[in-house]
């Protein structure tokens, strides 16, 4: 959610830490600031800080800002407003301290009453500023030993950078719960919440483990326990082209890795598609065919797209595997208690492999001896480290907040997962040999309807005149039509709802009128007359519609704006007509001139709960 950037090294700290910065602004942000070590008294801490973008807080930036040591942060509000105060770094009182921190200390109120009748005068509104005085006031000797001191006396997530005037040649992090990376380059160390920021500098990474502090000097890093025992964490290679987080040509990182989605779609089924026996090869999953055949249920785990992918994703496993599966809004799962059943497959989901509720939800899984797989993209992510097995989704780094890409590899990821367990079950080899031929012909029709640019573009301009829109469908239709509006509202800012559109006549259509549009999502299938009978009773209101359909689909003399994309099996056309959602909701938001990859008050990766 909010961006950390450290540096220590020999080059200035400063433009290093912007320049990461720049390239978390995808996280979502409503502040920024940076704090560098050095400069004329060697000792000097010195803080700029500012509410808006990064280029707000460059231009401001004092002329004569040096230091080889720093640390950096952009600010998704929690507590307090978006202001030049709550924005990060927070310092102590005497301005040696300063802390970056990503997370939410939820014991931050009765630490700011203790601090308070000690005497300490707290400016801020944020819950990180405490972090700053219980490092000032510890009198440990070493800067490790006064952070582990503070966190000690915290309750909640964080991941931390801190620096201290006493102690000029280093950064200390920690992480709980919120994502730190260690880069390792020559001569200096850099420290980030994301890869992104890192990748121009260095491909040598070490992620920090929960409840892991860490030392950087310029010549190296040092992991600890709390207890400030050694881990000996070591930096592997990570394999990424930085080129890859790059907008290039494009207008938008959107509109970029939708066009991506075909190639995305061939390396997540590269290898893993076995023709002969019409079935898939998953080898991050550690479950032989006895094993496979014991499972009972599926249940799966995400937030946001992740979740209405995961319904897709359940559906695709009922109707393959003939498996009893469903999908439950992470976010909920661990707060109502839910009964673990040794015999259930969990499946959790995410593109950063760093979300908390969903991270958190495995970890209720495995407290209570359940076994869950994950589906993520992101290798070394902590959700990949915390689950037994799973499926990557090689769909490359996406950096719009608006998931295109992963999501489409999602449900491929379901798919192949489906396709496995169905034929260790039930499913038919000539079953199995018709999903491999559909899965190998989607990346094309993909590519046919990311053609379809223009067309689909006018439609979007005529609903982003609307503020208020339905999307609806049933069974396999409706996830598509969840993930349809959230993407309309999440980057045209318009308020978009998904029903059932077998719910309409049980409430809804009182809303129906010619200022509210319809996204129809009406596949060719055993419910298409049920379908358009719909639409009938939508027309007859007068609501304008939109109808995601087939070309063989008949809707009669039903007034609409069509749109028919090729067809698939009837158990992988939902991707299918998810596309043209995406292009829809991008449209939508070009025309109304909106920031398309930093949409209001979101996050990419939501990091707190």
């Amino acid at each position: 959610m909010c961006g950390i950037v450290g540096y220590i090294g020999t080059q200035q700290a400063a433009p290093l830490i912007l320049e990461g910065l720049t390239r978390l602004e995808h996280r979502g942000y409503d502040s920024a600031g940076v704090a560098v070590l050095g400069g004329s008294k060697e000792s000097a801490l010195r803080v700029a800080k500012k509410a808006g973008r990064v280029r707000d807080l460059t231009d401001d930036l004092p002329k004569r800002f040096a230091g080889k040591v720093g640390i950096g942060h952009t600010r998704w509000a929690t507590h307090g407003p978006a202001n030049d105060v709550n924005a990060h770094p927070h310092t102590d009182t005497k301005g040696d301290v300063a802390v970056v921190h990503n997370g939410i200390i939820d014991n931050a109120s009765s630490l700011r009453s203790r601090l308070a009748q000690d005497g300490v005068d707290l400016t801020s509104d944020t819950d990180t500023e405490v972090l700053a005085h219980l490092i000032a006031r510890s009198t440990a000797e070493t800067l490790e030993a006064r952070v582990a001191e503070a966190l000690s006396a915290v309750d909640g997530t964080y991941g931390l950078a801190v620096v201290h005037a006493d102690f000029p040649d280093r950064i200390v992090v920690a992480r709980n719960g919120s994502p730190l990376l260690i880069g390792v380059g020559e001569k200096e160390m850099l420290v980030a919440s994301d890869l992104a920021a890192l990748i121009r500098h260095t491909t040598m990474v070490a992620h920090l483990e929960d409840g892991e502090i860490a030392t950087l000097t310029a010549g190296g890093f040092t992991t600890y326990r709390a207890d400030l025992t050694s881990t000996h964490r070591t930096a592997t290679e990570v394999d990424v082209d930085p080129a890859t987080y790059e907008a290039g040509e494009h207008e938008s990182f959107m509109h970029k890795e939708m066009l991506e989605q075909p190639d995305a779609a061939e390396r997540v089924l590269r290898g893993r598609l076995d023709e002969r026996f019409g079935t898939a090869h998953l080898g991050g999953l550690p479950m032989d065919a006895r094993e496979t055949r014991a499972i009972k249920r599926v249940k799966i785990l995400g937030c946001g797209s992740a979740y209405y992918v995961g319904q897709m994703g359940a559906s695709l496993i009922e109707e393959l595997a003939r498996i009893p599966a469903d999908a439950e809004a992470a976010s909920e799962f661990r707060y109502r208690n839910p009964v673990i059943e040794p015999d259930t497959l969990y499946v959790a989901v995410s593109q950063s492999g760093e979300t908390i509720d969903t991270l958190l939800a495995v970890q209720e899984i495995h407290r209570k001896g359940g076994r869950c797989i994950g589906l993520v993209n992101v290798v070394g992510s902590a959700i990949a480290r915390e689950c037994d097995g799973g499926i990557y989704l090689h769909a490359g780094p996406e950096v719009a907040v608006a998931s295109t890409k992963a999501l489409t590899n999602m449900f491929l990821g379901f798919a192949l997962l489906a396709l496995q367990l169905g034929r260790v079950r039930d499913l038919s080899i000539s079953d199995g040999k018709r999903l491999i031929a559909a899965l190998l012909a989607l990346p094309e029709q993909i590519e046919q309807i990311l053609g379809r640019e223009e067309e689909i573009g006018e439609i979007a301009q005529v609903l982003a005149a609307a503020e208020s829109l339905f999307f609806v469908g049933r069974v396999r239709g409706f996830p598509v039509a969840r993930e349809g509006a959230q993407k309309f509202k999440e980057i045209s800012y318009r308020h978009a709802e998904a029903y059932q559109t077998s719910e309409l006549k049980h409430g809804p259509l009182a809303l129906i009128s010619g200022d509210v549009p319809s996204v129809a999502i009406v596949p060719h299938d055993e419910l298409t007359d049920r379908n358009v009978g719909a639409l009938h009773e939508i027309a007859a209101r007068g609501g304008p519609l939109v109808v995601i359909t087939h070309p063989d689909v008949d809707l009669g003399a039903i007034e609409c704006r069509r749109l028919d994309v090729p067809r698939s099996e009837r158990e992988l056309d939902p991707i299918l007509l998810t596309i043209p959602l995406q292009l829809l909701a991008y449209r939508a938001a070009l025309h109304l001139g909106h920031d398309i990859d930093k949409p209001r008050n979101l996050a990419k990766s939501v990091t707190v709960e």
